[in-house]
């Protein structure tokens, strides 16, 4: 099943079981979770958007909000009579399932956060409005080289595989308006200081080799979420779902109890 919500946010659902929501990272789409996709519709019903400004879904002027991003999501479910769904986000959508847990506790079962982080550095104001600079001079190809080489270690993106050239397309392929405008969200997420609100079970995951959400920042938020679980996962940087599938996996038959 496919479709676009009214407000404009293109979803597809798969499988059968309680409700699983999958959120991509910035630049990505709904295609970033092919690989958990087999796993879980086995055991869920799987909700995967295309978030503002990206794939399928509407590109509004920008800037953004996370507030916006999290409002979004919750007008969808809302929509399809999802009243409560297991969250996993990675990157920005490990951001924004942060901001809807602590707007509606209720809607979050549970919560994989992926390769993310709950507080910009402080000079992530200049960072990320350098991106937007770029693209918006350049045109996403001015950013590609960049995004690829923080998102994933070298003999990856080498070995050049079909996955890895699946990301970078889905780079190219973003609107310089929607990645502006969710650039603009990233730069001010601020909910470290409300983490011990979240009651659900909550399973961090980080690449050991990720420099933009780095493993420290996982141990932080894990630290300030009692129930949480951490994993650090070998020979993965941002993307950690692409390049270690198998363990990334692993590590959610684990958390989830599948069979």
């Amino acid at each position: 099943m496919q479709g676009t919500a009214k407000n404009g946010i293109y979803y597809e659902i798969e499988g059968e079981g309680p409700w699983m929501t999958l959120s991509h990272s910035l630049a990505c789409d709904i295609h970033m979770w092919d690989p958990q996709m087999e796993l879980l519709t086995k055991h869920f019903k799987v909700l995967r958007f295309d978030t503002r400004g990206h794939g399928k879904s509407v590109v509004p002027q920008g800037p953004y909000t996370m507030e916006q991003l999290a409002d979004d999501v919750y007008e969808l479910l809302t929509e399809l009579g999802i009243s409560q769904t297991h969250w996993m986000g990675l990157s920005m959508g490990g951001m924004i399932g942060q901001t809807l847990a602590l707007k509606h506790p209720e809607v979050c079962a549970s919560l994989v956060l992926a390769d993310t982080t709950s507080r910009r550095p402080e000079n992530a104001l200049k960072m990320w409005g350098d991106r937007i600079v770029t693209a918006r001079a350049e045109g996403m190809q001015g950013v590609l080289e960049s995004t690829m080489t923080r998102w994933f270690t070298e003999p990856f993106r080498t070995a050049n595989s079909p996955a890895f050239q699946a990301i970078a397309q889905g780079v190219l392929d973003t609107p310089v308006e929607g990645f502006a405008g969710c650039c603009e969200a990233i730069a001010r997420i601020d909910t470290f200081d409300r983490l011990p609100e979240l009651k659900c079970p909550v399973l961090i995951m980080v690449g050991s080799d990720d420099h933009g959400t780095p493993p420290e920042m996982a141990r932080k938020i894990h630290a300030q979420i009692p129930q949480s679980v951490l994993h650090i996962i070998d020979q993965a940087s941002h993307i950690s779902n692409v390049e270690q599938t198998a363990v990334f996996n692993q590590h959610l038959v684990s958390f989830y109890q599948l069979s």
